[in-house]
């Protein structure tokens, strides 16, 4: 199969990459483009360590092609700080201890943001429902949804 030469935006910046037609987006970002904060946990979609979002919307880069990336908009782990400066949900997760070994932690992060993009005012319930496709085996989720609602209270009190 020839490759084919793709042109997205990944985290804000105009990215190229070339790409077998059978690889998956999460392949591509970790073995072409050197963005390996998503992992493979399951490689079937249901454990949520991969997600990234393509034009606002929440999905597993496991279950996507990296062709299908063209001329979208992906947001990554990588580009959810502000250069040095913490996004308020990954500073929460690091003062509230939300994460331990941190395989899960960036699909979390990716799905907590997305949440909260769609929903600044979330009850416990609704963060448990949208965070209920990312698996973790260390947390026990307690300490995560309290981060979650916790920045969700802190940014609605900022803006």
């Amino acid at each position: 199969m020839a490759k084919q030469h793709i042109s997205t935006t990944i985290n804000g910046e105009l990215t190229e990459f070339l790409c077998e037609p059978n690889e998956t987006m999460l392949h591509v970002l970790r073995n072409h483009l050197n963005l390996t904060g998503s992992k493979e946990g399951c490689g079937s979609g249901d454990c949520g360590t991969c997600s990234i979002t393509l034009d606002g919307r929440l999905v597993c880069s496991c279950l996507m092609l990296g062709v299908e990336a063209a001329g979208a908009r992906i947001e990554t782990i990588e580009g959810m700080a502000d250069g040095e400066t913490l996004h308020p949900l990954q500073q929460k997760f690091l003062e509230m201890a939300a994460l331990q070994c941190g395989i899960c932690t960036p699909g979390m992060l990716i799905a907590a943001k997305s949440l909260l993009e769609e929903n600044p005012d979330p009850t416990e319930t609704e963060v448990r429902y949208w965070l209920a496709g990312n698996l973790c085996r260390c947390t026990g989720y307690d300490k995560i949804v309290r981060a979650v609602l916790d920045t969700a209270a802190d940014m609605r009190g900022a803006a």
